[in-house]
């Protein structure tokens, strides 16, 4: 392995480590309306990664019902909603996906 790259990944290991430190260790107490907001975080980041995949998975926006990946998407979230546990509704998601290729 080249050295630049041994050094970028060690670079980025301390900035990854020094930023999961700083948010753990010196922010124990975290007042109520920042930990309102950040509880909210990981869904807005799980929807804008998802979202661009469901809507647009070859670049254009696909609202057909040739668009397997919405189906398969609006499958998971129904079963999501009945309180399904989370290996469930991944299991119906990508058994949709599954049925729909094989179409």
């Amino acid at each position: 392995m080249r050295f630049e790259i041994l050094m970028y990944i060690l670079a980025m290991a301390v900035v990854t480590f020094v930023t999961r430190f700083a948010s753990i260790g010196l922010l124990r107490d975290v007042p109520a309306g920042l930990g309102r907001f950040l509880k909210h975080v990981p869904t807005a980041i799980l929807t804008a990664l998802i979202a661009p995949a469901l809507f647009a998975p070859k670049g254009y926006i696909a609202l057909t019902f040739s668009n397997h990946y919405l189906l398969a998407g609006i499958v998971t979230a129904l079963v999501a909603y009945n309180r399904q546990p989370p290996i469930v509704t991944m299991g119906a998601g990508m058994t949709m996906i599954l049925v729909l290729r094989m179409m």
